[in-house]
Order: structure tokens, then C-alpha cells, then sequence
């Protein structure tokens, strides 16, 4: 059977070309280095073992005159198969600055609200005080009220006292009439009303209208030595000043 011929090894071909390069150096040039990858050798599929092992001994026999190239052989690095297993989970970062500005916007809020809490707060505060003041001016008001329309009904009653104390004086206050006086005079004390001034009182120009004066070895001081009229008051309000005649000391 007749053998075909081969094709013509690309790599031995390049050998010759390449001691024609080295042949041309001259002999003082530093030697060159061929770096040959083995895989590509071993992995072309158009060439026999024959062949590749023939091509290497013609590139490694050095041609005369020319300077012996050295050949570094890159070995094949097999890539590192994954290891199986779960995948590795990387520990959690300690949180930096970065990580922690978020929460700033939830402190700015916080402190927000709080801000209008004590602002709320302090509202009430007043509001409260307000209506405790406006409770007691309003009960104040309202007695003061009810005061006034009391002294101005007992005022208006001041001249019948009168004329009861002077129907006393002349001795006509009896009977069923001095009764309904005296049940008079007691209910006008239950609502407050008070008679002041009788003789022997020291005289008091806030409370006593003095209409005579005269002195006597009998006094130390003013003194209300006649009472004309009595005086009343309300509570401490006056009503009606006493009229006295006053004797002072010599």
C-alpha cells in the first residue's frame, strides 16, 4: 500500500528559519531564548508522535557556526478545578461611618418630636394655670358680686334700723312689734350685717364721722363720747360710717 505523503511540519519549518535568524547574530550577540508551549505540540491533532519527536531533535540539534539556543519549556498549568462544597459567607462588616449615617435622619426625627412634645407640654402647663386663674377671678367676681347686691338691699334697709333703734330709746319697742323687730335684726345678721359704734369706743376717723368736738379730763385719747347714729358694715366692707360727738383730752 502505497504511503501518502505528510504535510510538512509547521514547527520543524520554523526551526530552520530560525537557525538562519541565529545564523545571522554574530558570535558575540547574547543567545536568544525560545520559549515552546508543549500543549499546542501535544494538542494538534494533524500531527503523529513521529513527526512532533522528529521535529524537537531537528530543533534542538544547533546548526554549525551558530551559537546553541537554549529552550525554556513552559509546563502546562492545569487551571485549579472549584472546590465543591457550600459557598463561603464573608463575617459582616463592622459598620463605619458610611453605614451609620442613615440613622441619622431617624435621630433628627426623634429629637423633633420631642422638641413638640415639650412644646405641647408647656401649652398645657399654661393652659391649665390660665384656667385655674380664670376659675378663681370668676369665683372672686362672683362673690364680689353677690356682695355688692347684698350691701346695696341692707343699705336700703339702713334708715328702718334707725327708726327701730330710736323707737328703742323712747321705750316703744315692745309687744308684737318689738318681736318682728328683733326676728328683723337677726336674719340681717345671718346674711353678715353688723352695727358698730356706742359710746366709750375710741374714736376711729376710718369708721366714725365725727360732728362735734369737745374736751374732757375723763379721756386720754378721742374718744366717741355720744352716738348719734350707729354704723354698719358688711364683712369688712362699710356700709354707713357711725356719727359720733368726740371729746379730747385736755
Amino acid at each position: 500500500m502505497t504511503e501518502k505523503p505528510r504535510a510538512a511540519d509547521p514547527g520543524a519549518a520554523g526551526s530552520a528559519p530560525g537557525g538562519s535568524a541565529g545564523g545571522e547574530q554574530g558570535a558575540g550577540e547574547e543567545p536568544r531564548v525560545v520559549i515552546r508551549d508543549k500543549r499546542k505540540i501535544g494538542k494538534t491533532g494533524d500531527r503523529t508522535s513521529a513527526a512532533a519527536a522528529a521535529a524537537d531533535a531537528a530543533a534542538d540539534v544547533p546548526a554549525e557556526g551558530l551559537v546553541e539556543e537554549t529552550e525554556v519549556v513552559v509546563d502546562e498549568i492545569e487551571a485549579e478545578a472549584p472546590i465543591s462544597g457550600p459557598p463561603v459567607v464573608d463575617a459582616p462588616a463592622e459598620p463605619t461611618e458610611e453605614s451609620a449615617q442613615p440613622e441619622a435622619p431617624l435621630g433628627a426625627e426623634l429629637e423633633a418630636v420631642r422638641s413638640e412634645l415639650d412644646e405641647r407640654t408647656r401649652d398645657l402647663q399654661r393652659v391649665t394655670a390660665e384656667y385655674a386663674n380664670y376659675r378663681k377671678r370668676v369665683d372672686r367676681d362672683r362673690g364680689l358680686v353677690q356682695e355688692q347686691a347684698t350691701g346695696a338691699v341692707l343699705t336700703a334697709l339702713l334708715p328702718i334700723l334707725d327708726d327701730l333703734d330710736r323707737a328703742r330709746e323712747h321705750g316703744d319697742l315692745v309687744g308684737g312689734f318689738g318681736s318682728v323687730a328683733e326676728q328683723l335684726i337677726t336674719t340681717l345678721g345671718k346674711l353678715g350685717l353688723a352695727a358698730f359704734g356706742e359710746q366709750g369706743d375710741p374714736f376711729d376717723p376710718t369708721r366714725h364721722e365725727a360732728v362735734a368736738h369737745q374736751t374732757s379730763a375723763d379721756v386720754t385719747e378721742p374718744t366717741c363720747v355720744q352716738v348719734m347714729r350707729r354704723g354698719y358694715q358688711l364683712g369688712d366692707r362699710l356700709l354707713r360710717p357711725a356719727m359720733v360727738a368726740v371729746a379730747d383730752p385736755e
